[in-house]
């Protein structure tokens, strides 16, 4: 089995071949069916195992974006299920953010020891807001949502009644979003018959501030933003998935940059680990595509509720040993 093993001279990092790569797929299935790429996950999983701790590992965690997150993308557009007004919001918002957050990472957090304990606070917020928004009910405010989960049931029962075309034959033409109205202060859109809105400025606000952390942390954001766009602005899950992945993939890419080219103290830059970035990309590009092609058959709930679990874990861990 030694035979299988790398040395990767960029991190210091040598394990074997196919760990970056399996890891990565498992990670993004399940994440991708939340908006979510699994860069967040990732990012512990490279400190923790394989002991790359420089701040060239957020860097690194935004090449496996880059890599993973298309292919994702890419189906969210095929089945028409991508919120362009919502993409446009949070990129523009995080942009500037993700420049912060990479002074703040490369001046402020280069100890290992502080940056986990940075990575537990940020994985426990998302946490708690995925398990509960995944237990509690659904008031009146959230009909549109409701809706939506009644319709999912009912297709899912269709499907499976269908044996000869299986889940992976399609989704309903009228389960496609579909742009009402966008404007700086409000934005509507319908969704297999529903309509839902958010506020325009509010979004954009909270992308900013998520793009600060989201550039420290080596994520691109989307891990922090969809929960809220699903718990606060109570937009289903299905519609702001391909949103969050895209916004994810463009930012990814100007924090790339950022850690690259633009120097801190003593002209000093941190560059990622193209290969091992690449390897992990690798799996997470096919593990997005099939879960965006598996996610309108999983309900929102349960998505919701193991993600929050998982997360939950390494939070309290990476928290706990700080102290």
């Amino acid at each position: 089995m030694d035979i299988l093993k790398v040395f990767f001279p960029a991190s210091g990092v040598e394990t074997y071949i196919f760990i970056p790569p399996v890891v990565a797929f498992i990670i993004s299935f399940f994440t991708s069916m939340s908006g979510v790429s699994g860069a967040f996950l990732l990012l512990p999983f490279q400190m923790s195992f394989l002991n790359f701790t420089s701040p060239s590992v957020s860097s690194t965690n935004f090449v496996f974006n880059i890599v993973a997150i298309p292919s994702g993308v890419y189906r969210y557009i095929k089945e028409k299920r991508m919120a362009w007004p919502l993409v446009w919001v949070i990129i523009i918002g995080t942009l500037p953010g993700v420049l912060f957050g990479y002074y703040i990472r490369a001046l402020y957090m280069p100890d290992p020891g502080v940056f986990k304990f940075f990575v537990g606070c940020v994985l426990f917020y998302i946490s708690i807001r995925l398990l509960l928004d995944a237990t509690k009910k659904t008031g009146q405010k959230n009909a549109g949502v409701n809706a939506i989960d009644d319709k999912f049931r009912e297709n899912v029962k269709k499907y499976k009644a269908e044996q000869r075309r299986g889940p992976a034959s399609g989704i309903p033409s009228s389960a496609v979003i579909k742009t009402i109205s966008f404007t700086l202060t409000r934005t509507e859109y319908e969704f297999w018959g529903e309509k839902f809105s958010f506020n325009t400025s509010g979004v954009f606000l909270f992308a900013f501030f998520v793009g600060i952390i989201g550039g420290t942390y080596g994520i691109g954001g989307g891990a922090i933003i969809a929960p809220f766009l699903v718990t606060f602005f109570h937009l289903p899950v299905y519609t702001i998935a391909g949103a969050t992945l895209m916004s994810t993939l463009l930012t990814s890419v100007s924090g790339v940059a950022f850690y690259s080219f633009l120097p801190v103290k003593g002209g000093v830059t941190a560059p990622p680990d193209w290969l091992l970035g690449l390897l992990f990309g690798a799996g997470g590009f096919l593990g997005m595509y099939l879960g965006a092609r598996c996610q309108k058959f999983v309900p929102q709930k349960l998505i919701k509720a193991l993600l929050g679990l998982l997360i939950v874990f390494v939070a309290v861990k990476y928290i706990y040993q700080y102290f």
